[in-house]
């Protein structure tokens, strides 16, 4: 279903709520309301399972009144789709990925360079920091009707290939699948391989048929994927700590009562939290089942793949916004 369909169907959120079978449970926004919610990923994802907890969390906290309804395998439409219908109420909220919301604001791409984060913990504290994170949250607001709430890990990014690789001679001239993100391609080049933006559901038959030499994600979705039956090498290069935003309806946002604006953040923050630790969880489990599986898994020197990617992220601080705020979240590391 195209947006204009979509649109024309639900004619506002309250409306696509009750198609959807997700009606508000008061009479208006401001007293409480199911919010629809679109994930691009499977309800096997902890993703999936963190958001279904968070709504339980909400909906105790707030007498009922407020609750999420996650309809997941992305049905209510891509991303760059879905960005759209958040800022005109159609979608209540959504997972985005970061390179998503680049195109809407540049000074994203700051949360997406090489060695911004030192791992999954400094991701979170920093990015559950308002006093850090606030203005580029809200930036988004009165241009397109989107506040971003906090953000998911997707873990460490790291390469997997048809061959091993140790160092960037080896990665040199290896088609690598990434993202379609300026910032993604300029990492994978600067590593030393022939970066290849591929939509995702292609990349397991690209791999097998040899049009790719690899591609890089978290361990999570390269098991998931299945990606580890025809990419046999698991490279440590943590060339990147992934992440998805949560995004609301700005106005949705704004006409919440105080306590029941105080109430959904505190609630996000154990959402959060909670989220956090089954991704580790999954994480280790993953890498168990690859190891299992006979994936050889090679912890490098990072040393060689650090110092390429340095220049790239220097090269996407192009705005005082984007440079004070990678200072600001290197400091706290």
């Amino acid at each position: 279903m195209d947006r204009r369909t979509f649109l024309a169907l639900a004619g506002g959120a309250g409306a696509a709520a009750g198609l959807a079978g997700c009606t508000p449970l008061i009479g208006s926004p401001e007293e409480g309301k199911v919010m629809i919610f679109s994930l691009n990923q499977t309800t096997d994802h902890p993703s999936y399972a963190a958001l279904n907890a968070w709504n339980d969390d909400l909906a105790a906290v707030t007498g009922e009144r407020w609750g999420i309804d996650v309809y997941a395998n992305a049905t209510l439409g891509g991303q760059q789709e879905v960005v759209m219908l958040v800022g005109d109420g159609a979608v209540d909220m959504a997972v985005i990925s970061g390179t998503a919301l680049e195109n809407l604001n540049p000074d994203y791409r700051t949360m997406n360079l090489p060695g911004v984060f030192d791992g999954i913990d400094h991701q979170v504290a920093v990015t559950n920091n308002l006093a850090i994170m606030g203005e580029l949250y809200s930036s988004l607001e009165e241009s397109h009707g989107i506040t971003v709430v906090g953000m998911f890990t997707q873990g460490a990014r790291n390469l997997y290939t048809t061959a091993p690789v140790e160092t960037p001679e080896q990665l040199s001239g290896m088609r690598i699948r990434v993202q379609e993100s300026d910032v993604a391609i300029d990492m994978i080049n600067a590593m030393g391989g022939a970066a290849t933006p591929m939509p995702y559901g292609e990349v397991y038959t690209a791999l097998q048929s040899g049009i790719l030499d690899g591609a890089e994600n978290n361990e999570v979705s390269y098991v998931t994927q299945r990606h580890l039956e025809v990419a046999r090498h698991y490279t440590l290069t943590a060339h990147q700590v992934g992440l998805d935003f949560i995004v609301v309806h700005s106005g949705l946002l704004a006409g919440m009562r105080p306590a029941d604006a105080e109430a959904f953040r505190a609630s996000w923050l154990r959402a959060s939290a909670n989220h956090t630790q089954l991704w580790k969880d999954e994480t280790a489990a993953a890498t168990e089942q690859m190891l299992a599986e006979g994936v050889t898994i090679h912890e490098i020197d990072r040393t060689p793949f650090v110092e390429r990617l340095q220049p790239v992220a220097e090269r996407y601080l192009t705005s005082d916004v984007a440079r004070s705020l990678y200072e600001r979240i290197r400091q706290e590391a």
